[in-house]
């Protein structure tokens, strides 16, 4: 487990009121070579909460919520892969790159969803997550 799914973990179970621990954390922060070495982050509970953590982490993630004052959230998917790894105005990498070694940086940004799974970008700034034109 990386550090940032460790923490995400660790959150979800402090949350849910399970005391939890983060062992090599530290190690791994400090030189990410030896998290192969280490076996990477692990997340430690009590033997008695165990079954109770596994079953809070295994919960998949709700396709759509009612938010309070707001309505309805979907999750954003991707239209070719039905991924819900997608964002919205990603950092142009190359361009973004080629202005630093200008001398000029300029944080150029898609306007439209990119999907990290397949690389498919798609949409607007008006259009809805999910949806080609």
């Amino acid at each position: 487990m990386n550090v940032q799914e460790a923490l995400f973990a660790k959150s979800v179970l402090d949350s849910a009121g399970i005391e939890s621990f983060l062992a090599d954390e530290n190690l791994v922060r400090l030189d990410w070579f030896l998290s192969n070495a280490v076996g990477g982050v692990k997340l430690w509970v009590k033997e008695e909460d165990a079954k109770t953590a596994e079953a809070i982490l295994d919960q998949s993630r709700p396709d759509s919520f009612d938010v309070e004052g707001v309505g309805e959230y979907k999750q954003p998917q991707c239209p070719n892969c039905h991924s819900t790894d997608v964002s919205f105005g990603g950092l142009k990498k190359r361009p973004a790159y080629a202005s630093l070694w200008l001398g000029v940086p300029m944080p150029l940004k898609h306007v439209g969803w990119k999907c990290h799974a397949c690389g498919h970008a798609w949409g607007g700034i008006n259009e809805p997550p999910g949806e080609t034109p």
